[in-house]
């Protein structure tokens, strides 16, 4: 009876465990073991939004938000903390996001008009913090 109980549990524990290991020696690269340094953004408590909603109309906020989706980031906040920096390349002109890098260091370069067109605009996110 108590083999029923305690058996779960201890797959899941070791189920965590083993993922944790695997994340920490394979999947995540910046974490030095030699020094055992941890990078900011994961040093640093991670914002999470509270809400999320699409977008209706297109705009320069929804615009950006399109650029920072299309390069697999929810916004520019996640962007920041992923890729630890504390600028973002812009266009002078326009204020639209100019380069973005994925999470896999390929570069996306963006031109300076738009280029989330009407038909995209309801797939993008908006996320309140």
């Amino acid at each position: 009876m108590l083999t029923n109980f305690v058996l779960p549990i201890l797959y899941r524990t070791l189920t965590i465990c083993l993922f944790q290991f695997l994340y920490v020696s394979y999947l995540k690269p910046s974490f030095s073991k030699i020094s055992g340094e941890i990078p900011g953004a994961m040093a640093s408590a991670d914002i999470k939004p509270k809400s999320i909603s699409r977008a209706k109309k297109w705009s320069d906020e929804v615009e950006n938000l399109y650029r920072f989706q299309q390069a697999g980031y929810r916004d520019e906040i996640e962007y920041k903390q992923v890729k630890q920096v504390d600028m973002v390349d812009r266009w002078p002109e326009t204020g639209f996001v100019k380069k973005l890098q994925r999470r896999d260091n390929t570069f996306y370069y963006y031109n300076k008009q738009r280029e989330c067109e009407d038909k995209e605009v309801h797939k993008v996110k908006v996320y309140a913090y």
